[in-house]
């Protein structure tokens, strides 16, 4: 990417061979959708030019976007017609226009764009979908040659008592074979360009070609094909210009005491700041490059612009999606493109009104046409399903909303919709709930995310509620960084009542550093004589498994040390024993994720066995209770490696030579079991193997406690390099 494209401000010439032809198509495209809109608006036909002038050169000036283009909107006709008829005169109008830009400069300042950052992609996504649909069915009647209503008229509902779909069963009534004709070879000319020689030419954009070529066309009808000439009502048509002071109407002053003044300037604030942002956004969607511009800043530039076409006799202005739309796909690179489609406007209606008026609507409704298939084309409506309901169903409601309506009732139902989806997606997973198989049972344990909104308060409060009584629940808030005064309110409504009337034991952590409620820890999760005496050897093997896992996971459960070391201080009541390495990687107490009193681990050189390690699992398990003996062999074992390099030297023998016997049972070259893995793996678990033999064979009381299911014995290998424990069940 062209290091220019990724600035957000500043004017450039560096690209006026695309910039120039671009703004070209942008100014016939808009010259007529100017005086469309001032016509539905009830206002004089060349205050929409005006609006369309101050648009491009005023906004486009001041604006950050290089792709966004402004001027009159169709969104804000009826707001303007009904608002000039409240106020009585135009004049008075014109003032509401000028404080309506002084309120969006006031917000620009504020920093109030951040609006749009709230506004969801599917809805986005929706309004450009949307105005590609009523692009191409408003356009149809233009290029068959039916032209009565307003080019810029995109309500379903028309002002000449019309709708969409009445408007295109006209055009059978209304038909001219002039423009089909122009309309058909200018479709074409866009599908075959890019595969023509004409797309080398890029100061002459496909829809500037078009435009030309209409004109010519039609011109060789008036000479050669009268039948198919193309008549005045259905080319362009701009008013005569008899003198510059006929342009400008000065705002009302007297006026600026009556409150439905301001009441007109604030509604026309909101909806041209809102339909603003929300186009902005959607430009910055399909721009090619995605550069981004300040919504602050485009407010700003927007609250001048109204004011300066408040002073001048304009209709208010918006960014236009349609026109915006336009400018990207006739390639235009940066501002400028915008600015000088404005300037172009100023000489056309001084200058060029004659020449002007010679291009067919049918040759504009092409170029419209088509932007509107690149705007709705299949491959979209496709993405968006494979995304999901919760993102396809709002995209379609803000079409179909768009589409029957307008574009500001459209988006506001398309919003509605996506919000209720977010209320719902927030009320399901605002957290994550865990039911953890710990020492005391069955733990419920809830984890708050980053960001705890009053959006989550009505699920937060109906899972609290609905716990069981008797239940242990751990509320872990220490990944928080807001959590909103409701959903403080309701935990702490939960501590202080409900918990204690449903006798719950409670834990909740991570809000004393940030918040007014303490941090609460009303059990430890440690093993009294009762619970280990409940266990049985599965159930104990199953809690090692997951706590394995969370291991793995990196998810450790809170064991709440502290209270621990008092809980434990003057008992222990273990769960099971664990012979395993004295390897530094294989702490028994890390791997399975236990507290402390959870388990007895015996850690010797090769997890070999004696008498005195056998002595020391009998004592574990007759006088202090445990249930299970683990003997734990590890991948990448240094004593198994040791033994097969016959490392012998002092006391390592008796390590070693114990470690022989698993050696010898692999019956292969100790340079092969080195360079082996398997091979060596298969080592380390045959010595595993051996040592539970041994303590089976050498303990009568081990071994009859055992055959009775007293107590269970079971191998285990871990991996060094996953950190995942693989059991195999001996008894």
């Amino acid at each position: 990417m062209d290091t220019q494209y990724k600035k957000t401000y500043g004017l450039t010439f560096k690209y006026l061979k695309y910039d120039l032809p671009a703004s070209t198509v942008v100014f016939l495209v808009a010259l007529p959708l100017c005086l469309g809109v001032a016509l539905a608006s009830g206002a004089p036909l060349l205050s929409g030019i005006i609006s369309g002038i101050i648009g491009g050169i005023v906004v486009g000036v001041i604006s950050g976007s290089h792709a966004s283009v402004s001027g009159p909107a169709a969104g804000l006709a009826a707001v303007v017609f009904s608002a000039i008829a409240k106020l009585g005169s135009y004049e008075t109008f014109l003032l509401a226009v000028v404080l309506a830009g002084i309120i969006q400069f006031i917000c620009g300042i504020a920093k109030a764009g951040f609006i749009a950052n709230y506004i969801p992609s599917n809805v986005i996504k929706g309004l450009l979908a949307a105005i590609g649909i009523i692009l191409i069915l408003k356009q149809i009647p233009h290029i068959v040659g039916y032209d009565r209503d307003p080019e810029d008229d995109f309500s379903f509902f028309q002002k000449d008592g019309e709708n969409t779909i009445s408007e295109l069963l006209n055009i059978f009534n209304y038909f001219s074979w002039g423009a089909v004709i122009v309309s058909t070879i200018s479709i074409a000319i866009f599908i075959y360009w890019d595969k023509s020689f004409l797309r080398k030419l890029k100061f002459l954009p496909a829809s500037l070609f078009i435009v030309i070529l209409g004109v010519i066309i039609n011109i060789i009808f008036e000479n050669f094909f009268p039948d198919l000439y193309i008549e005045k009502q259905h080319l362009v048509n701009i008013p005569e210009i008899t003198h510059i002071s006929s342009l400008v109407t000065q705002p009302s002053f007297a006026d600026i005491g009556n409150y439905e003044v301001w009441l007109v300037a604030l509604t026309i604030a909101i909806i041209a700041s809102l339909e603003t942002l929300l186009n902005l956004e959607a430009v910055q969607n399909i721009d090619p490059h995605k550069r981004h511009a300040s919504p602050n800043r485009e407010l700003i530039a927007q609250g001048v612009g109204n004011i300066i076409v408040g002073f001048l006799g304009g209709i208010p202005i918006t960014s236009v999606i349609v026109r915006g739309s336009v400018n990207i796909n006739a390639g235009a690179k940066t501002k400028l493109s915008t600015i000088l489609h404005g300037g172009l406007l100023l000489v056309s209606i001084l200058f060029l009104s004659s020449t002007l008026n010679l291009i067919p609507l049918a040759s504009l409704a092409t170029i419209l046409l088509m932007t509107g298939y690149k705007l709705a084309k299949a491959s979209l409506f496709i993405k968006m399903y494979k995304k999901g309901a919760n993102q396809f169903i709002p995209f379609m409601v803000t079409i179909i909303a768009i589409v029957f309506t307008d574009l500001l009732v459209g988006i506001l139902i398309g919003l509605a919709t996506s919000i209720f989806y977010l209320l719902k997606s927030n009320f399901k997973n605002p957290f994550t709930i865990e039911r953890e198989k710990l020492n005391l049972g069955e733990t419920v344990r809830i984890e708050f995310p980053n960001q705890v909104s009053f959006f989550n308060k009505a699920s937060i409060k109906e899972t609290l509620w609905a716990l069981p009584r008797n239940t242990k629940v751990v509320i872990d808030a220490t990944h928080s960084d807001y959590i909103d005064n409701d959903v403080l309110s309701v935990i702490d409504d939960f501590k202080n009542t409900v918990s204690i009337e449903k006798n719950i034991q409670l834990n909740i952590i991570g809000l004393q550093d940030t918040y007014n409620i303490n941090d609460v820890i009303q059990f430890t999760n440690f093993l009294d004589k009762e619970t280990q005496q409940k266990l049985k050897p599965a159930e104990i093997l199953e809690i090692l498994k997951q706590g394995n896992d969370r291991f793995m996971q990196g998810k450790f459960r809170e064991k709440y040390l502290r209270q621990q070391v008092n809980a434990t201080s003057s008992e222990q009541h273990p769960m099971a024993v664990i012979v395993c390495c004295i390897d530094s990687r294989t702490s028994p107490e890390l791997i399975f994720d236990v507290g402390l009193g959870d388990i007895i681990s015996i850690r010797i050189a090769g997890n070999i066995v004696n008498d005195e390690i056998i002595g020391s699992i009998e004592l574990a398990c007759q006088e202090i209770g445990t249930k299970l003996i683990v003997v734990l062999g590890h991948s990448n074992c240094g004593a198994v490696s040791s033994a097969i390099n016959l490392v012998n030297q002092g006391h390592i023998s008796f390590i070693t030579n114990k470690i022989e016997k698993a050696i010898a049972q692999c019956n292969c070259d100790r340079d092969k079991i080195i360079a082996d893995k398997a091979m060596f793996d298969k080592v380390i678990q045959n010595n595993v193997t051996n040592s539970l033999d041994e303590i089976l064979k050498e303990s009568e009381y081990l071994n009859k406690a055992i055959i009775s299911q007293q107590l269970s014995i079971v191998s285990a290998f871990y991996d060094t390099t996953s950190g995942l424990v693989s059991f195999e069940e001996k008894v």
